[in-house]
């Protein structure tokens, strides 16, 4: 009894802490998606090789200032015994040695690595400026559309029907002579930022349609929920439903869109380079390595071999890792 009413508690009193599920700390979809991330080996894989890529891309010009070779030098023309008289490499396997490890390109025999490196830096470049462009238009259109519908709904639908009717090859092919001949000088070559610019900017302009026409439907489903009807209900402005109740509902499709979205114009901005307009001389590039390798490839294969292993090496590291962030994401899920 004396133990009982002396203020402190007994023993048996004492409660074990809980480790049940009330105990661990709640995780929101981010967590869970990182976690079902982290179980997918495949999409693991795919988002190491991603990221060294772009390691290797940004430090580009220390890779090649250690290697000791940059894209420009035309080190065939300026040592002999590297090119035959016919522009070849003089050396097996395309002039592969210890000075030149992928070879020289044939002609002007420049160094493959250096080239390669550099052309990797041109294309994420390009792909990453325009995802991030259209990223921004995508979501600020279709999440704005989305919850007013209406007249701008409309409006937003056919104007997206109208660029979706463009053929968007075809409009950069007509593109960069345009430029040309609007903005340079005869005589002159394009500055390499209008090149870029250009690229962007018709990338941007179409490809943000399909991200803001996905975002438009789910906002269209999500403003009908009841915690869009709450907000409402206590006074909540146009602009805190948006940022605050809409938009981090809608971050994964724009996720899955975006890792889906690099490898589509990584391999655009190639073909167009490879069709010789986009990229121009010298600024190194994976398109025009190719169309360079399929000029000389019965007499050195080689020179082929590295972009293209490249550039696939990239896109499907890049669709794996949609892919894995697509199923991670998804609900249905088995976690």
């Amino acid at each position: 009894m004396a133990e009982e009413h002396s203020g402190r508690p007994s023993r048996d009193t004492l409660e074990e802490p809980s480790h049940g599920p009330s105990a661990t700390t709640s995780h929101g979809p981010f967590a869970t998606a990182c976690r079902a991330f982290r179980r997918d080996r495949t999409g693991v894989a795919a988002l190491a090789v991603v990221v060294f890529c772009a390691l290797l891309a940004a430090a580009a010009p220390l890779v090649t200032a250690l290697y000791g070779k940059d894209p420009t030098s035309h080190y065939g023309q300026n040592t002999p015994g590297l090119l035959s008289a016919e522009g070849l490499p003089v050396l097996p396997d395309g002039g592969i040695s210890a000075d030149h490890w992928f070879g020289i390109e044939p002609g002007l025999g420049r160094d493959v690595l250096a080239q390669l490196l550099f052309g990797m830096r041109t294309s994420l470049l390009v792909a990453f400026a325009s995802v991030a462009v259209i990223a921004v238009a995508g979501v600020v259109l279709g999440v704005t559309v989305g919850y007013l519908s209406g007249l701008a709904d409309r409006a937003f639908t056919f104007v997206c029907n109208a660029l979706l009717g463009f053929p968007t090859l075809l409009l950069l092919l007509a593109l960069s002579p345009v430029i040309r001949t609007r903005f340079v000088d005869p005589g002159e070559n394009e500055p390499a930022w209008m090149q870029f610019t250009s690229l962007i900017l018709v990338f941007s302009a179409f490809g943000w349609v399909p991200l803001a026409m996905v975002l438009r439907t789910s906002v269209r489903a999500l403003r009908e929920r009841e915690f869009v009807e709450a907000a409402r209900a206590v006074g909540a402005s146009r602009r805190h439903i948006v940022l605050r109740e809409l938009l981090p509902n809608v971050w994964a499709p724009v996720l899955v869109h975006v890792t889906l979205a690099v490898p589509g114009i990584v391999t655009a901005e190639a073909a167009l380079s490879f069709l010789g307009v986009g990229i121009n001389e010298p600024i190194p590039d994976w398109g025009r390595m190719i169309s360079r390798g399929s000029e000389v490839f019965y007499d050195d294969p080689t020179y082929m071999v590295f972009p293209g292993v490249a550039i696939l090496v990239f896109v499907l590291a890049f669709n794996l890792l949609g892919d894995a962030v697509r199923d991670a994401l998804d609900p249905r899920t088995v976690r």
